[in-house]
């Protein structure tokens, strides 16, 4: 299983911080949590495409720097999900 951890809005969708999800790439991961959590789906997709503005990490590195959603999980594998960041 993956460790999922979500965060702020993402959190709130899921009403969840954390669940285990058995998944292969992040693709299938997405697809189970917003079929599971279907408050998430609009908060991470646009249509049929990943939001700009969410943020994936796989053990700390973000999906951009891997294979993007085809980046391949492992068992114990953690992954965080973040919407967008802003300061002030």
């Amino acid at each position: 299983m993956v460790k999922v951890k979500l965060f702020a809005n993402f959190r709130e969708a899921a009403n969840t911080k954390e669940v285990e999800v058995e998944a292969k790439t992040i693709k299938e991961l997405l697809q189970t949590l917003t079929t599971k959590f279907e408050k998430l789906k609009p908060l991470i997709y646009e249509g049929d495409r990943l939001r700009d503005y969410v943020h994936i990490m796989v053990n700390g590195r973000h999906i951009r720097s891997l294979n993007g959603i085809d980046t391949e999980l492992k068992e114990e594998d953690v992954v965080a999900i973040f919407p967008p960041v802003s300061g002030g």
